[in-house]
C-alpha cells in the first residue's frame, strides 16, 4: 500500500515521504550522486609528488562519493545521505573526503558507520581538534563550528557512513581547500598516526 496524507494523496517532500534505504550498501533508488576522482581532489593530499605518481601508475581512481537523499533545504528541515570512501593511499596518507565546514557554522552533524573502518577528523577554526574512530555500529557527533573529514584506514574495505544535518546549513569547502587541516591521519609502521600538516596555511 502507498503512503497517504490526510487528503488521501501520495506524500510529497513538504508533507513527509518514505524512501527505500539499503542497510548493506547505504544506497537508495532516490538520490543525488556526486563522485570525486583522484584527479579532482589530488591537492587535498599533502604529498603532491605521491599524488602525481599514484595517477600515473594506477590511473584516475575513485576516492569517494556521496549520495544525498531528497529533503527540502529549509530552516528546520533535515538533510541526510550516504558517504562512501574507498580504500587506498596517496603516499602514506589514507583516502579521505575533502572535508568541510558548514556555511551556517553553528551546525552539528551526525555520522553513523555502516561498514568499514575509518576516522572522522574534526577541527575548529581556532585549531581545537579530535579524531574519532568509525566502525560499524558507532555514531560520531560532529559539533557545530567544527570541520569534518571522513578517512578510510582499511586496506580493503569501503567506509560507508550515513549522515544527517540541518538542510539549510550549506557546505564551505573553500576554507579547507585554501588552508587545509592542521593535522593529518597517515600510516606509520602499519598503523594510523596523527602528524602536523606541513602544508597548512595560517
Amino acid at each position: 500500500m502507498a503512503d497517504f496524507n490526510s487528503s488521501g494523496k501520495p506524500l510529497d517532500f513538504e508533507k513527509g515521504f518514505t524512501i527505500d534505504f539499503n542497510m548493506v550498501n547505504g544506497l537508495s533508488s532516490v538520490k543525488n550522486t556526486s563522485k570525486r576522482l583522484l584527479s579532482k581532489v589530488k591537492s587535498m593530499f599533502y604529498d603532491e609528488e605521491a599524488a602525481k605518481k599514484e595517477l600515473e601508475e594506477n590511473g584516475d581512481r575513485l576516492v569517494y562519493e556521496f549520495h544525498e537523499l531528497p529533503a527540502p533545504e529549509h530552516d528546520g528541515d533535515l538533510a541526510f545521505g550516504m558517504s562512501i570512501v574507498y580504500p587506498g593511499k596517496v603516499g602514506n596518507e589514507y583516502y579521505m573526503t575533502k572535508g568541510h565546514f558548514h556555511t551556517i557554522l553553528d551546525t552539528g552533524e551526525v555520522y553513523y558507520c555502516l561498514s568499514g573502518h575509518g576516522y572522522m577528523m574534526l577541527e575548529s577554526p581556532e585549531g581545537d581538534w579530535s579524531c574519532q574512530e568509525l566502525i560499524p555500529g558507532k555514531a560520531v557527533y560532529c559539533p557545530k563550528r567544527y570541520a569534518h573529514r571522513s578517512i578510510n584506514v582499511s586496506p580493503h574495505e569501503v567506509l560507508r557512513t550515513f549522515f544527517v544535518f540541518r538542510a539549510d546549513a550549506g557546505h564551505d569547502y573553500g576554507t579547507i581547500e585554501e588552508k587545509g587541516y592542521r593535522h593529518l591521519l597517515v600510516e606509520q609502521d602499519g598503523e594510523p598516526a596523527i602528524i602536523d600538516n606541513p602544508n597548512w596555511k595560517q
